[in-house]
């Protein structure tokens, strides 16, 4: 028969897996095996994945510094033969200028030096100028044919200020990249950290978005901060906010790329959010974003217990509807949401699987389900699971209430 809390849970649990208790989940647990990693194998922990992930970004980043490395090193190569050509150039002009005043005078046997003269020298400015796109002492000459004090000048002012250019702007990119691999590193490590961390690096993030606002790693880790905030926060209207905000941020980072899992499972975590402010209507609509979503994030990575934990906080949810409710649903929406029990039980034994003693309400919602399945044995025995587990966060506190009562029934 069905709860009464259960009935209640419908709107609810369709727009985010059974209410705020999932929330304080991701909250609390998912920075312990969350990341992408961007991000990321017996099944590894969220942890490890974040490891993995950050190592494979800094072998990446590592790659373009090298490659940039090498391309300034083909510049300054290019630039040594040219001021090589310039020092040739500035030997040659005395004996230029002492060449002309004997021609002015009328002596004939001398000739004026033309590039011919100097053709190795040309076909190594030549070379240089086809690897790396600059000028031959050929390009500076005048009309005469003479080389002038004025030419000179002009290939220093010119080529070197460029490549000083290039400089700059490789020095840039790796400096940002550099600078956003790091942030990312401390939004990680602040999501599992102090309330004063969750703080700090929000506003820090707040302040880069501008910047970062069009890379999808950063993105997710920014609605993912939304939600830290979310929970540090007991004013309604700021938690309305902060679940409306995160959800936009988390919907753009899919639109720039629908293949990240951390958009989409922090996209149905905020439409999960959500449904403790929106109309009847949008909160069951935000149930069916959240299973899609996160469907998806789970067909991207299937190696984080934290969707299986929350797909079954979902099936189990939905499982406990009434057929009213079921009927508002098809009604609104075409397709009723269905799953069973026996759905939400396998999905928590896949997280509890992949991270043993992942949770304390895994242990809960474990023995709840093989209590409706009728396994008295096997619902006592994760009850005791769950009570062996400390009360730490807040969710576990949540977890504990339920977890009293559930005992009591089995009793």
């Amino acid at each position: 028969m069905v709860q009464p809390e259960n009935r209640g849970l419908f709107l609810g649990v369709l727009a985010g897996a059974a209410g705020v208790s999932i929330a304080w989940l991701c909250w609390s647990k998912y920075g312990k095996h969350d990341y992408f990693p961007s991000l990321l194998e017996k099944l590894p922990s969220s942890r490890d994945n974040q490891i993995q992930h950050n190592q494979g970004a800094v072998t990446i980043l590592q790659a373009r510094q090298l490659q940039i490395l090498e391309k300034l090193g083909t510049l300054l190569k290019n630039v040594e033969e040219l001021k090589e050509e310039v020092k040739f150039l500035k030997e040659s002009i005395p004996k230029l200028e002492e060449q002309i005043r004997d021609e002015l005078r009328g002596k004939t046997d001398t000739r004026k030096i033309s590039p011919q003269h100097r053709t190795p020298k040309r076909k190594k400015s030549e070379a240089s100028k086809g690897e790396g796109d600059y000028p031959s002492s050929e390009d500076a000459e005048s009309e005469g044919g003479y080389i002038t004090a004025q030419t000179d000048t002009e290939v220093e002012s010119e080529d070197e200020p460029g490549v000083g250019n290039v400089r700059s702007e490789n020095a840039k990119v790796i400096k940002e990249e550099s600078e956003l691999l790091s942030l990312l590193q401390r939004a990680d490590s602040s999501h599992s950290g102090s309330d004063s961390e969750k703080h700090e690096v929000f506003r820090m993030m707040l302040n880069k978005q501008e910047k970062y606002g069009n890379k999808v790693e950063f993105l997710w880790r920014l609605a993912r901060a939304y939600s830290d905030m979310f929970f540090l926060t007991s004013n309604s209207e700021e938690k309305k906010g902060y679940a409306s905000n995160g959800k936009n941020v988390a919907g753009k980072a899919i639109q720039l790329d629908d293949s990240s899992a951390g958009s989409h499972r922090w996209y149905a975590i905020m439409c999960g959010y959500m449904s403790e402010f929106d109309s009847v209507q949008n909160k069951i609509k935000n149930g069916y974003l959240f299973k899609e979503h996160l469907d998806k994030a789970i067909e991207l990575h299937p190696q984080d217990p934290l969707q299986y934990y929350l797909l079954g906080r979902w099936c189990y949810a939905v499982s406990q509807l009434s057929w009213i409710e079921r009927k508002v649903a098809a009604t609104l929406f075409g397709n009723p949401p269905t799953a069973t029990v026996q759905d939400a039980l396998q999905n928590f034994l896949k997280a509890e699987e992949m991270h043993p003693g992942y949770s304390k309400y895994n242990y809960v919602f474990l023995a709840k389900c093989y209590k409706d399945l009728g396994q008295k044995p096997l619902a006592l025995k994760h009850c005791d699971d769950a009570s062996a587990m400390p009360s730490v966060t807040k969710e576990d506190i949540d977890a504990e209430k339920d977890l009293e009562v559930l005992i009591a029934s089995l009793k």
